[in-house]
């Protein structure tokens, strides 16, 4: 394993104070796997007193003692840092993630120490100085099948995060969770344990979904499952069994097609590569393609074969008759997702402009298809850029187009989007595919004409603007001319 050379100075600094240092949790969960470290925690086992261990690091560079009720000192070394820490052992003692009495002691054996972590392959740990690798509860194994399993059911149900954990290592290591664990967590969720977790911690497992996992809907589908998402975000859980017209949906109901779609968005993205755009922007894209059918149980009206039209009901899921229906329409349901949208997206986090900025592109997510259709013009795709960022919904129309089941063989690389790819040439020739196009005139330029300022101004600056999106103006001389024709008579 290669190691940071600062890092290696230190274990064996370390060492020659009677300390054994050993990397654990995630790192060497990755180094077996193959992936890419980017985290170093090291657990230094043998010295008595964290201050020994400060004293040390401090050689080294800037010690930070901010968890060091945790027994876990923070280390910056020029611009890398690490995170040292002794053995503990952790007790529940009331609610949330800060109930819990630390006790921490470096003369833990490394299999005591482990105990507490969350599944079998996050806890082993990597002697630095020998290579050994310890595995007390067979994370290698666990690996090797590919198997998602937990450490004992006392530790594990202490922190009810460990569920949404479960479903995020699922999706993300393509890993099968183990028959015992998935018992346990359906019966933390039945019993509400989970309702004691914050929104935010819930949010941050929700981001490692949805950012690393190459088919989020892995996760998407244990949550269904195990019975997340009935009991705690029912616009998602509306979905399932809610029908589709076969014609233009013939992978099935709104929650396999939005499976498809989350699925087509991350794979978009990583064709993209990671550093193509920023995190939250990455997230915008995937929450709005998660919720861009939201309005679809609320709208979905049912044709039947003998004339009979009814409104959906999910009550009714199990005993409506698929192969009866003539005809399936959801009208106006993009309009209609705002507000379950919102509804949703306030249950895992407060980040309010956040939530506002996917609100336009669940809103107006069918504006691609329906104007290549239509052949829309000049004018109306210019407006349409006042609303919503034309660029980043060819995204999430395009992963809607993806997520039918005609097209789920293509694979990655080989798709195309026609609708998109012309909207995205007419944005680009109108200057409006990242931002709406500058107005010629704005307020300063009324008073320079001799204007007083008042409320006829926004009228005026509207009108005027109107036009030029239209084409009909098309310089700042053309609209301070309109302006003096039509206000200076």
């Amino acid at each position: 394993m290669n190691l940071p050379s600062i890092l290696m100075t230190i274990v064996k600094t370390l060492k020659e104070e009677g300390a054994r240092a050993l990397l654990v949790g995630g790192a060497v969960r990755d180094m077996v796997m193959g992936r890419e470290v980017k985290d170093y925690d090291v657990e230094v086992y043998g010295l008595e007193h964290l201050e020994e261990l400060e004293a040390i690091l401090s050689a080294f560079g800037s010690v930070n003692q901010v968890g060091k009720s945790f027994g876990i000192v923070k280390l910056k070394v020029a611009q890398e840092e690490f995170d040292f820490s002794f053995p503990r052992k952790e007790q529940k003692t009331g609610k949330g993630h800060r109930g819990f009495s630390v006790s921490v002691n470096g003369s833990l054996s490394f299999k005591e120490a482990a105990k507490r972590r969350d599944f079998t392959i996050n806890a082993m740990g990597y002697d630095i100085i020998s290579g050994e690798i310890l595995d007390p509860f067979g994370g290698l194994q666990d690996i090797q099948y590919g198997v998602l399993r937990h450490i004992e059911d006392e530790t594990f149900v202490e922190d009810p995060l460990r569920v949404y954990r479960a479903v995020q290592f699922s999706a993300r290591f393509g890993f099968k969770v183990a028959d015992e664990t998935a018992k346990l967590c359906k019966e933390m969720i039945e019993t509400g344990m989970l309702e004691e977790l914050p929104k935010e911690r819930v949010f941050e497992e929700w981001k490692k979904l949805l950012l690393k996992a190459p088919k989020p809907s892995v996760g998407f589908e244990l949550m269904r499952e195990w019975g997340i998402t009935e009991h705690y975000f029912p616009e998602l859980h509306a979905l399932v069994d809610c029908p589709q017209d076969p014609k233009w949906h013939p992978e099935g109901d709104v929650w396999v097609h939005t499976m498809m779609s989350i699925d087509a968005m991350a794979s978009i993205l990583r064709e993209q590569g990671a550093e193509s755009r920023e995190e939250k922007q990455k997230l915008k894209l995937l929450f709005a393609v998660l919720c861009h059918d939201f309005g679809k149980p609320l709208t979905t009206t049912i044709e039947f074969e003998n004339g009979e039209t009814i409104q959906w009901d999910p009550s009714q899921r199990l005993t409506l008759n698929a192969e009866r229906f003539a005809r399936v329409r959801a009208i106006s349901h993009e309009k209609a997702g705002i507000e379950p949208t919102k509804n949703f997206m306030y249950r895992l986090t407060n980040e309010h402009d956040f939530i506002e900025s996917i609100f336009p592109l669940v809103e107006h997510h069918l504006k691609p298809s329906q104007f290549y259709a239509q052949g829309a013009k000049a004018g109306a795709i210019r407006r349409l850029a006042t609303k919503v960022n034309i660029e980043e919904l060819v995204l999430v129309a395009a992963a809607d187009y993806f997520g039918r089941g005609e097209l789920k063989e293509q694979g990655e690389g080989r798709r195309e989007y026609p609708a998109g790819k012309w909207l995205l040439a007419r944005a680009e020739e109108l200057k409006v595919k990242e931002k709406p196009m500058e107005p010629f005139l704005l307020g300063r330029d009324l008073i320079a004409l001799g204007m007083e300022p008042s409320a006829r101004f926004k009228k005026i600056l509207d009108e005027v603007y109107q036009l030029q999106m239209d084409g009909v103006i098309e310089s700042k001389e053309e609209a301070l001319t309109y302006v003096k024709e039509q206000y200076f008579i």
